[in-house]
C-alpha cells in the first residue's frame, strides 16, 4: 500500500488473507510497547485496526481498561488514514478526538477499532469510528488530525 509510511512494517499476516501487521518496528516504542501485536485490514472505504488485549490491559473489574481503548483509538486514527484514506500524512499529530464508551471491553476477545475517513483537506483529516469486538460496540469516536507542514516534521 503506498500510503503507508516506511517507518511501519506493514506485511501480509501468513493464513489470514487481507490482514496486515501495523508495527512501528521498535518494541520500546508506544505502539508496540504499551498496545502490542496490531493489524490491520482494509474493508472497502473503512479500516479495521485490531489489538490482542492481554492481562496489562484490563482494569480493577476485568474489563479492557479505557486508556488502552484510547490508545487504540488513536493509532487507529492513523491507520485509517493510511489504509482507507488517500493521505501520506507521515508527520500528522492528532488535534482532537471525541470519545463516548458505550459498553465494556473483554480482555480475552480481540479489540477492533473501525474507522473511516469522513474528509481530507490539505491540511486536515477527519476520522470517525467504533471500537467493537465482533457485533458488540465499547466505543464510539471521532478526530481530527493535522498533516505535518514538512516532509522532516
Amino acid at each position: 500500500m503506498s500510503n503507508v509510511p516506511s517507518f511501519i512494517r506493514y506485511e501480509a499476516i501468513d493464513g489470514e488473507p487481507g490482514w496486515y501487521s501495523w508495527d512501528v518496528g521498535d518494541e520500546t516504542l508506544y505502539n508496540r510497547a504499551v498496545l502490542g501485536e496490531l493489524r490491520v485490514r482494509k474493508e472497502g472505504a473503512r479500516c479495521r485496526l485490531r489489538m490482542f488485549p492481554q492481562r496489562k490491559h484490563a482494569n480493577v473489574q476485568k474489563m479492557v481498561h479505557g486508556g488502552a481503548t484510547l490508545g487504540l483509538i488513536d493509532i487507529a486514527l492513523f491507520a485509517g488514514m493510511h489504509v482507507a484514506g488517500d493521505s501520506d500524512g507521515s508527520g500528522a499529530v492528532t488535534l482532537e478526538l471525541s470519545t463516548q464508551f458505550v459498553g465494556a471491553g473483554d480482555p480475552d476477545k480481540p479489540l477492533d477499532a473501525v474507522t473511516e475517513v469522513v474528509r481530507e483537506t490539505g491540511r486536515l483529516v477527519f476520522v470517525r469510528g467504533e471500537v467493537v469486538q465482533e457485533e458488540h460496540v465499547v466505543a464510539a469516536f471521532s478526530g481530527i488530525l493535522r498533516k505535518s507542514s514538512s516532509p522532516d516534521r
